[in-house]
């Protein structure tokens, strides 16, 4: 096919449309070398500030998909739902959701990634418990999935390394916040992934990536059809990320705020956010009267946790791993806390060690940011307010510098901002 990436950079630079042969070559030809990063990057930035068509995303998504391998789950004995969250901090629902689901007879195949910047990942989470391993082949998912019916693992190499590649090229060039390259982003992955039905958990505020409602709704909205245009059933949350979820972040610290979930107790956002997404996924797999919510007040999900992580040889009765240093930041005043700005606690998190900067940089399972209080509880001056953990004291300073100014108070007990914002689909 006799075709030049610089005049698909000028029929996007000028507000035009790509053709489905234009998208196909384009793709396949940055895969293999043939398109420079150089060139990639002026395309995306192209499609940043014009924009692409419903079919013309569509088209994207499919050729990244077939980039690389599709995984089929059907025949497993169960039918498969999943869910993607776009990011956020103290976001832990993977680890008590994908049990909890499983318990009622509906495969979780959660492929997850790992924290970068302000965000967590999964699989840094998980990793905090001993023994527990992120890599499984594809013949040790599928077993686990249909004797345990729950597994969260690293995705592999095969599914859509388009768009590993095309990822890291927009995470250099100013172009993450393309709504046309997000939406495919995430949704090539998946489609790939080859579940039954999708739940997307689109956050919406100051932690997450989409900072106002209506970027985010676009968004959703655009996952949903690219969903639904595959044979997906899919469906999306929007949901606050105002304020941190839980009241933890990090990794050791969250996997022990999702033990406690699991044992019937936990953050009430935590369990509501947990609950209100596994009903949206047992639904979405054919289940629409199914109750969740007493699956973890009676232990079912806990048990399905514990098969799960000793199937990956992790041990669900080790101690985690606990920070040598801590610190406590104190509330300043009397009153209600008004504010809590996610944004200020993931930096936090992250400069105590607990994210990393780059891909390849390591993560301590301990650091993190444990916090007593949350918008709408009364405090007194001098309770505490925030516990730094770190393996690394020299970190505290950094950390408290992005602790500054992320706590309002009030007089007056405040008006606190649902978790679940909106519904799209």
């Amino acid at each position: 096919m006799n075709m030049d990436v610089v005049d698909l950079i000028r029929i996007k630079r000028d507000g035009g449309k790509l053709s489905g042969e234009q998208i196909d070559w384009v793709i396949d030809a940055y895969t293999g070398g043939v398109v420079a990063d150089y060139q990639m990057s002026a395309l995306a930035m192209a499609i940043l500030i014009r924009g692409m068509e419903r079919d013309e995303i569509a088209r994207w998504t499919a050729a990244m998909i077939a980039s690389g391998e599709r995984m089929d789950f059907s025949q497993l004995r169960w039918p498969t739902a999943d869910k993607h969250s776009t990011g956020g901090v103290g976001d832990k629902i993977t680890l008590p959701l994908a049990p909890l689901v499983a318990v009622f007879d509906v495969a979780v195949p959660q492929l997850s990634g790992r924290g970068l910047g302000h965000t967590g990942g999964t699989l840094d989470k998980l990793e905090a418990i001993p023994g527990w391993r992120a890599d499984l082949t594809n013949e040790e998912m599928f077993e686990q999935l249909n004797t345990i019916g729950a597994v969260i693992c690293a995705a592999g190499s095969g599914l859509a390394p388009a768009d590993k590649k095309l990822y890291a090229l927009r995470d250099t060039t100013g172009t993450v916040e393309a709504i046309p390259l997000i939406a495919s982003s995430i949704m090539s992955k998946k489609i790939a992934e080859g579940t039954g039905a999708l739940v997307l958990d689109v956050k919406v505020g100051s932690g997450a990536f989409m900072k106002d409602l209506d970027n985010a709704s676009r968004l959703a909205e655009t996952m949903v059809e690219l969903g639904k245009d595959a044979g997906v059933n899919t469906v999306a949350l929007l949901t606050n990320m105002d304020t941190p979820l839980g009241l933890t972040a990090g990794n050791a610290l969250e996997v022990r705020e999702s033990v406690e979930v699991l044992a019937g107790g936990g953050p009430a956002d935590v369990v509501e956010l947990t609950v209100a997404l596994a009903r949206e996924m047992l639904t979405a797999a054919g289940k629409p009267d199914v109750d969740p919510a007493p699956a973890l007040q009676d232990g079912r999900a806990m048990d399905v946790w514990r098969r799960m992580i000793a199937a990956q040889d992790g041990d669900p009765d080790a101690a985690l791993p606990v920070a040598e240093h801590q610190h406590v930041v104190n509330a300043e005043r009397d009153g209600f806390i008004s504010r809590m700005d996610a944004f200020g606690v993931g930096v936090a998190a992250w400069r105590l060690g607990a994210g990393r900067a780059r891909k390849e940089d390591a993560v301590q399972a301990v650091a993190g940011v444990e916090m007593h209080a949350k918008p709408g509880d009364r405090v007194v001056a001098g309770q505490p307010l925030f516990t730094l953990h770190t393996a690394t004291p020299e970190r505290f300073d950094r950390a408290m510098e992005s602790l500054e100014g992320v706590v309002d108070y009030s007089d007056q007990a405040p008006q606190v901002a649902p978790v679940i914002l909106g519904r799209v689909g």
